[in-house]
């Protein structure tokens, strides 16, 4: 109760300098109103040495405004870099508090925060350009890209006056997520040059590329990705069962997040298609499949840049650190693949049902298990007792899964990872029970549904991603959105493949989904994977 007492007459102090910034910036006094709100935002801060990790969350959500409100000051005066500086200090701070401590375990760590030189460390340490995102207003969103020789440029992005930032994301969303809505135009026309197609009784998983349309004929010339130069066979236009993916057809949702978020920046991205660049969403921002935006021309992101997400860049050079201090002599791998499915309930207060069993999952666990030497978990052996036994010791950690984001149904924020049930256990690994781990992990794969997402504050995500990155792992991959099972087992197989040939798994997941792309024409059966953190 005495905390709960400080904490807010504290932040009713912080409050009142708040108020009195904004009435400053509306009357024209920048100068007093930096002065002021600068002031508000130590006061809040001041509350947070020694809270708890969820009090601390509950404090970022708080103050957000009072760091938008400065950076928006500092951008009136010019002062974009000191922006820059607010808006890494008003995010993922309670998990790079997390971070810094257990680095450090044996030393009382002072709270420092992020300056300009620590940022364009962290950039060169990358040898990565970052992009980092402030949503500023409902209309404004503010763009830093850090480059990995330390300069740094600003750009402002203004909004469609007839459309908000939430329409625009869940129109992209939608796009993927519920089953190609916005592909629905391609089945009522006839196929053009460019198309890729489905044939009636084909015999490749791939579909075909279409060269040439016989209009006077009603015949196509095909091929297959691969097939040399001029090498076609001959098809009515009737045997296509369905177009797949086409560069003749509008796709404006995908387009108009790239329009927003990419192209202001494009002319400050790298050249190269394997440099990296590591993107820094905020809030809303994090529910963005950014390989599968798409320029004007419809070519993916994935295709022209090598991508990872971080929730701060200060949590990105923390993780780098991780990753260096990572003990060598575990190199044990932990492959969990469709274990005998927990009860859970379809929706509150019904009686809970068994999820279903995944077929693809437990082929793609036996060949991940191949290449990394290790013996798969498979059915009734994945059991969660087993599973959190072993997790502190492994190298590497794969599941190919359920995942499960429901904060009804599941206990605590409402995350968890399906696992065999056994003795005392409920078969639900949650967020909250990864959190407590010490993991020595250096890449942790959720190759199930929804693990990247959660609830979402200033904080970043509040979910199974989080928890992960809290507990020591640097480098890991969750999913945006419900995957297909058949298509997740193809780009996970490829994904190993190639992060055993380079090592570089930001490489190894870019080459996957490239490999992907002309088996699929839609994003959502390979763009929802995201890499947080490490590349190497």
């Amino acid at each position: 109760m005495a905390i709960d007492q400080e904490i807010k007459d504290r932040q009713g102090e912080g409050n009142s300098l708040y108020n009195l910034g904004y009435a400053l910036l509306k009357l024209g006094n920048l100068e007093q109103a930096e002065s002021i709100l600068t002031k508000a935002m130590e006061v809040e801060e001041s509350l947070r040495p020694g809270l708890p990790d969820n009090y601390k969350i509950t404090l970022s959500e708080k103050q957000s405004d009072t760091y938008i409100l400065l950076q928006k000051v500092l951008i009136a005066r010019n002062k974009t870099d000191a922006a820059l500086e607010i808006a890494e200090r008003g995010r993922a701070r309670a998990l790079a508090e997390l971070l810094t401590k257990e680095l450090s375990p044996k030393v009382d760590t002072p709270l420092n925060y992020p300056n300009l030189k620590k940022i364009k460390q962290i950039a060169q340490q990358q040898k990565a350009t970052l992009v980092a995102y402030s949503i500023i207003s409902s209309k404004r969103i503010s763009i830093w890209v850090i480059q990995p020789t330390g300069e740094i440029e600003w750009r402002s992005v203004q909004l469609p006056s007839d459309t908000s930032l939430q329409q625009l994301l869940k129109n992209g969303y939608d796009c993927l997520a519920d089953h190609g809505q916005c592909r629905s135009s391609h089945s009522s026309r006839q196929p053009s040059q460019g198309d890729w197609v489905k044939l009636k009784d084909d015999q490749f998983q791939e579909p075909w590329q279409v060269v040439e349309v016989n209009a006077k004929e009603s015949t196509l010339r095909l091929k297959l990705p691969g097939w040399e130069e001029g090498v076609t066979i001959e098809r009515p236009i009737t045997d296509v069962t369905r177009i797949v993916d086409s560069p003749n057809i509008d796709k404006p949702r995908l387009q108009q997040l790239h329009q927003l978020l990419i192209e202001p920046i494009a002319d400050l991205l790298p050249k190269d298609e394997k440099a990296r660049v590591v993107f820094i969403p905020h809030r809303e921002l994090f529910d963005v499949p950014f390989p599968a935006l798409q320029d004007q021309e419809g070519k993916y992101l994935i295709e022209k840049h090598t991508i990872l997400t971080a929730p701060s860049i200060e949590v990105l050079g923390l993780t780098h650190q991780k990753r260096k201090n990572l003990p060598k002599s575990s190199q044990t791998a932990l492959v969990v693949g469709n274990p005998t499915m927990p009860k859970v309930p379809p929706a509150l207060g019904k009686e809970p049902e068994q999820l279903s069993a995944l077929k693809g999952a437990e082929q793609e666990a036996k060949y991940i298990a191949s290449q990394l030497n290790a013996q798969p978990l498979l059915g009734q052996d994945a059991t969660e007792t087993r599973v959190k036994r072993q997790m502190p010791k492994a190298r590497y950690i794969h599941f190919a899964t359920h995942g499960l984001f429901d904060p009804k149904r599941i206990k605590g924020i409402g995350s968890a990872i399906a696992l065999a049930p056994s003795n005392g256990e409920d078969g639900l690994l949650t967020a909250e029970e990864i959190f407590a781990m010490e993991l020595s992990a250096e890449l942790v794969v959720v190759s199930a549904c929804d693990t990247g997402v959660g609830d979402i504050k200033s904080e970043g995500v509040i979910g199974l991603s989080r928890s992960l990155v809290a507990a020591g792992v640097p480098s890991v991959m969750v999913s945006l959105w419900s995957i297909p099972d058949e298509k997740t087992t193809e780009l996970m197989t490829e994904f190993y493949r190639n992060l055993n040939r380079t090592g570089d798994k930001a490489q190894a997941l870019r080459q996957a989904m490239l490999t992907m792309i002309p088996k699929s024409g839609n994003p959502k059966d390979w763009a929802a994977f995201t890499l947080i953190g490490e590349a190497l």
